[in-house]
């Protein structure tokens, strides 16, 4: 009974830092930085050393913003760029299909690099370090990448279903994301 309330406490976790992660977002720039701070929290809580609650979040939060608003922002770029994609490509040029396709698996690839990379984020270390790193494990490791992937599926999923239900989710995709990291580094 015991093991059972100790991984029903970590599921729970994980959607309360959901929660965490979606207000934190809500400027529009910060989602990698909540994102970061999220993954830290449930790194902290995993482990059980340190304390791990809202003014430990908060805390990482702010350094993880300090910096990482301009990834936020080339997310939204990114975002931006493949909404132009898929209006050229509804606009009828030549070759539609394909170009729709390549810029949506690239768009899918950043978020992934993006998400592995908040989840080994640390203060102090660079987000750029953080991204190129991310980005070749994005490519060497396809089966953790699929598995963010599924990830966002998920939340895609919840959000249709239910939009309130994807909120809890994001903590569950940005877990997944701590266990593939963790994942990989055993290798």
């Amino acid at each position: 009974m015991a093991r059972f309330h100790e991984r029903f406490g970590v599921f729970a976790e994980c959607l309360l830092t959901g929660v965490w992660i979606v207000l934190c977002s809500l400027p529009g720039v910060t989602g990698p930085a909540a994102l970061a701070a999220g993954a830290r929290h449930l790194r902290r809580h995993l482990v059980g050393r340190e304390p791990a609650g809202w003014r430990e979040f908060a805390a990482d939060f702010r350094a993880a913003a300090r910096r990482g608003w301009a990834v936020g922002l080339a997310g939204w770029v990114a975002a931006w760029l493949l909404w132009l994609d898929l209006a050229a490509v509804r606009a009828g040029l030549p070759g539609g299909a394909p170009v729709a396709a390549v810029g949506v698996l690239a768009f899918t690839g950043c978020a992934v690099t993006v998400l592995r990379a908040a989840a080994g984020w640390e203060p102090g270390v660079s987000w750029r370090a953080l991204l190129g790193a991310a980005g070749r494990r994005t490519v060497l490791d396809p089966a953790g990448s699929f598995l963010i992937v599924g990830g966002f599926a998920v939340v895609a999923a919840s959000a249709w279903f239910a939009a309130p239900l994807a909120v809890p989710v994001v903590g569950a995709v940005t877990a997944a994301a701590v266990a593939v990291e963790q994942r990989y580094a055993a290798r």
